[in-house]
């Protein structure tokens, strides 16, 4: 099987966040990092995608807060290092032996419903454990096998533009990236709330009128970075908690 491209994407705070990026140039002139995330794909048991993608984002919202990536943490040079630049997400897929080999890797294991992924503390760009950097991305385009019922009323939903076809390896990235911005704008209580819930957020792909409706508004917007599929500046998701209304 060839090898394929990883699944790359970088995201931005919009105007509004907290963390603003710094300018691109200065950004960009370090050491880059990015933010492993392997999806389990057994060859009988392919996770549906709207599985794959919350589970990509609570993975990631797992280690933002997980200790060992807080001050003083064993990850935490590392996830400073990942987040004062661009913040990179690499999504790929094991099955079997390999994915015994990643699960041995220092990281964390998410499981939501028929989707389990494994996200790993940010790693150089050109630098990638041996073990995770054989794994392909071919066979990450999930299907739902029907259509996935409506956010419940206050749920944090990740809304994904109808206006992009995304491979679900990239979507998860994506989802990845909005969860990830709605953590940095949210205050202590907020986030203390999301954390006791279990991070329980829905993604779901907005119909036209609605995504005209987030984008006008002050939401987090994921911005992609051009790497893979999408064209640089593509706004891809919105980050829709009801603590950011």
């Amino acid at each position: 099987m060839a090898f394929l491209e990883p699944v790359t994407t970088t995201g931005q705070v919009n105007p509004g966040g907290q963390r603003p990026p710094m300018q691109d140039a200065a950004r960009d002139a370090g050491q880059q990092y990015a933010l492993p995330l392997v999806v389990r794909v057994e060859r009988a048991a392919a996770p549906a995608r709207t599985d794959a993608l919350e589970c990509a984002a609570i993975a990631v919202l797992t280690l933002l807060t997980d200790p060992r990536a807080s001050a003083g943490g064993e990850w935490d040079s590392l996830v400073r290092a990942w987040t004062d630049a661009r913040i990179r997400k690499v999504v790929r897929r094991a099955r079997g032996a390999a994915w015994d080999r990643a699960a041995d890797l220092p990281g964390i294991t998410v499981t939501h419903r028929s989707a389990e992924v494994r996200v790993f503390p940010p790693v150089p760009v050109d630098d990638w454990p041996q073990d995770l950097a054989r794994l392909q991305v071919s066979g990450t385009d999930f299907a739902d096998a029907e259509p996935p019922p409506a956010p419940r009323p206050g749920q944090p939903t990740l809304w994904i533009t109808p206006e992009i076809p995304m491979t679900a390896g990239k979507a998860m990235a994506q989802a990845g990236h909005a969860a990830q911005l709605a953590w940095w704008r949210l205050d202590a209580a907020a986030r203390g709330e999301w954390m006791e819930s279990g991070f329980d957020l829905a993604v779901r792909t907005a119909t036209p009128q609605l995504w005209k409706q987030l984008v006008a508004g002050d939401l987090p917007i994921v911005q992609d970075g051009g790497f893979t599929e999408v064209a640089p500046g593509s706004r891809t998701v919105i980050a829709d908690h009801p603590a950011l209304r």
